[in-house]
């Protein structure tokens, strides 16, 4: 990693007690057809809690990160937002989703749209915000990411690492609640992985609530207020970064770390 952070403890409560909860899942299953992919689920994400999902291939993490903006329906159990039950479609289900970032494997930008256009269409068409005051925000989370110079290019020109910020500040234009990322550094090559990191980490600085599904283990040890790990659709552990990767609890997260810290 470019920088060496610690940001393990939980985000701060104020005196009146805990922040309240941001994200709240309550006996979420989800199946795809016979295959049972989430099995009662139970997750809690505070106001500013940076939450990252690990886990093998295969163990539910995309499809729970999917799940949270109903990008995937479930079958059984409850999701919240901000205390505001998801709906299962409709003019109030685009509202909260809205209220969701989300960033993909893949950048998912509109190829014959500039990178300065790709970031204001969300808030112009959906925030209803004025042309002008979009490409304002815009250009200022251009510079955040740190790609404010490449505005009037459009992604085929971009490395990989560069769209995937172009992604990131597209899903902030929005105003999100809470930034969910799908293993957002997966499809780069090594070289562009800690550019988008390095962002990511900044936001995690700057307060954002943060679910982040991810094979990156120096960025949960950096990043995460608590670490989720997932193996066949269950919840086994969640902990702190320090107590997951220095003691685990279960046999098989005893397992996973074996296998990947030693390679």
């Amino acid at each position: 990693m470019a920088r060496v952070l610690a940001m393990t403890s939980p985000p701060s409560s104020s005196s009146d007690g805990p922040a309240p909860p941001l994200v709240e899942m309550t006996g979420v299953n989800k199946w795809f057809g016979d295959l049972h992919v989430l099995t009662d689920i139970d997750l809690t994400i505070t106001k500013g809690e940076v939450v990252v999902v690990i886990g093998p291939s295969g163990s539910g993490k995309s499809t729970l990160c999917r799940c949270i903006n109903r990008l995937e329906p479930i079958q059984k159990g409850r999701i919240a937002i901000d205390g505001k039950v998801l709906p299962e479609e409709g003019k109030d289900l685009a509202r909260l989703r809205s209220e969701v970032g989300m960033v993909f494997q893949s950048f998912n930008l509109f190829a014959h749209k500039s990178i300065l256009d790709n970031v204001t269409l969300g808030p112009i068409k959906v925030r209803k915000l004025s042309k002008e005051k979009a490409k304002t925000r815009a250009k200022e989370l251009l510079d955040r990411v740190g790609i404010g110079e490449q505005a009037d290019k459009f992604p085929a020109q971009l490395s990989g690492g560069q769209q995937q910020r172009v992604a990131i500040a597209r899903a902030l234009a929005m105003d999100p609640k809470v930034m969910l990322f799908d293993e957002p550094t997966s499809a780069l090559d090594p070289e562009m992985i800690n550019e988008v990191l390095d962002v990511m980490i900044q936001l995690a600085k700057d307060g954002m609530t943060m679910i982040v599904v991810t094979h990156e283990m120096g960025f949960a040890r950096r990043a995460a207020n608590r670490v989720v790990f997932m193996d066949g659709g269950h919840i086994v552990e969640e902990t702190t970064p320090e107590e997951f990767f220095t003691n685990p609890s279960s046999d098989r997260a005893k397992s996973f770390l074996s296998k990947i810290l030693t390679h």
